[in-house]
């Protein structure tokens, strides 16, 4: 099982979001998601700060560790992924090699191309919802089960609808 970082760097208004469409073979492809990547031989906090340095070129200041997501989509590797928020960075964002990077409002990344999880997290985040432990079970691209903190959650077509 892959141990992975996952950042959301908040403007106040907006999210940093990265649009995978560089890399061939990529669970991710054409999906709007943070910056992250896959851990080394270091703590969850060390790789996100990492890879939101390699991916785009800013230096984390000030974050907070959010949760805990379980990702499990076959035959992709299941990964357990440390998902983090940012609020204040350093530097000058810059392109990066697996994807486009876009400042997007709050408010409109439901009309982005999301994973489903993606929308439930996501949610809880904005709501500022304490840390939280995530499982996320996958068939291809469609969400079979959601299980926040032991509790199953429902699958309503609502995780299309605004944030």
């Amino acid at each position: 099982m892959l141990n992975t970082s996952l950042c959301y760097i908040d403007n106040g208004t907006q999210y940093l979001m990265l649009h995978r469409v560089k890399k061939d073979h990529d669970v991710n492809h054409g999906k709007w998601i943070g910056i992250g990547g896959k851990m080394k031989e270091e703590s969850p906090e060390e790789c996100m700060i990492r890879e939101v340095r390699e991916e785009s070129g800013l230096e984390v200041v000030s974050w907070q560790y959010r949760g805990v997501l379980t990702f499990l989509a076959p035959p992709w590797d299941s990964e357990i992924i440390h998902l983090f928020t940012a609020t204040e960075t350093l530097g000058v964002l810059r392109e990066c090699s697996e994807g486009d990077l876009q400042w997007v409002d709050k408010e409109k990344l439901h009309c982005l191309n999301l994973w489903q999880g993606d929308r439930i997290f996501l949610r809880f985040l904005l709501a500022g919802e304490p840390f939280f432990s995530l499982k996320l079970v996958y068939d291809g691209d469609a969400l079979r089960q959601a299980v926040k903190n032991g509790v199953s959650l429902p699958l309503p077509e609502a995780f299309q609808e605004p944030f």
